[in-house]
């Protein structure tokens, strides 16, 4: 009985011992690697603010969970965003949360990381790749379409558009542009006189852009709508400077502060805002999740609104400009 009993002992010990050396879910590291389209526009800072957020839940959860936000400098750069992915897939990382810059360009990366085991989420800008854990965005078809209604319903149905487009590839505004278009078309008294020229990735590119159209529609256009932040800014500066804003309609895309003072000021007549935190913070949460074997929706929708002068100051357009103060 003696000798039975010691036996059990042992086997007792060796599992224990084993059952040390394999890491339970709580215990395990999750290194998680975000990369945004690019690291200078406010709207990526405000999706690292959320992704930094959803670190520090789980940390309070007993979970070791670690984000390392890397991007390109420009928002053009598909070369530097690809060795940035290959990187991570060198140092390994337990998953990647990734803002493709080009619908295709960045597909061979994602594909690579998927040979390696490391699993993606997709955020902000589809990608052609049906391998993804999960794709976490605005709705950014009906973000075109909230933009058309504004502008259509302040032109009361009549007048010139411009649309200046963003930069090829980029599927989030790309989709902004033909909900637009396609949403534009309902008003039939409304002309789009230009939708074939591109802002390209900076508040300098779109200004030269912008200043080209103005030059040449200027004295016919009524309204204009631009896809994303760096487009927008673009316009309202040429705008300013050819002292046109406020006469002219503009609905922009993505919020900053200076888009809050020109809504104010009426030179601007109304942005579409996204929720960026929210992005950030969701597209992070998602990839702990499923690492940890939970069942994750393929697509998440993190909601889009228009902000103008009448709603400026709602507790909810508040919430989505100042959003580390906003409850998840």
């Amino acid at each position: 009985m003696k000798r039975l009993s010691s036996c059990f002992s042992v086997l007792c010990i060796i599992a224990a011992f084993s059952n040390c050396g394999r890491p339970t879910l709580k215990s395990k590291k999750y290194s998680i690697a975000v990369i945004p389209k690019g690291t200078t526009n406010e709207f990526w800072n405000t999706v690292h603010a959320g992704a930094l957020k959803a670190e520090q839940e789980f940390r309070a959860q007993g979970l070791d969970v670690t984000i390392v936000w890397k991007g390109p400098f420009r928002e053009d750069d598909r070369e530097q965003q690809i060795q940035v992915v290959e990187s991570f897939l060198s140092q390994g990382v337990s998953g990647i949360v990734l803002a493709p810059l080009d619908r295709r360009a960045l597909v061979r990366p994602v594909e690579e990381a998927a040979r390696a085991g490391i699993p993606t989420v997709i955020f902000d800008s589809a990608l052609d790749y049906g391998g993804a854990v999960s794709f976490v965005a605005t709705d950014n078809t009906k973000g075109g379409e909230l933009a058309a209604d504004r502008i259509g319903s302040l032109l009361q149905g009549k007048g010139k558009v411009i649309l200046l487009r963003y930069q090829e590839g980029s599927a989030s505004t790309h989709d902004r542009e033909e909900g637009f278009l396609g949403r534009i078309k309902s008003y039939p008294g409304i002309e789009v006189v230009s939708s074939d020229q591109y802002a390209g990735p900076t508040r300098d590119t779109a200004k030269r852009a912008a200043e080209n159209l103005l030059n040449r529609y200027g004295g016919e256009v009524q309204g204009i709508f631009c896809p994303q932040e760096a487009s927008t800014a673009g316009m309202l500066l040429a705008l300013q400077d050819l002292g046109k804003a406020g006469q002219i309609i503009l609905v922009g895309f993505d919020g900053t502060q200076a888009f809050v003072d020109a809504v104010r000021k009426k030179q601007m007549h109304g942005f579409v805002l996204q929720n960026p935190f929210n992005i950030g913070y969701l597209g992070v949460k998602t990839m702990v999740e499923h690492l940890q074997g939970k069942q994750v929706e393929k697509r998440i929708d993190t909601g889009v609104i228009v902000v103008t002068q009448e709603n400026l100051d709602a507790p909810e357009t508040r919430a989505l400009l100042d959003p580390q103060g906003s409850p998840r």
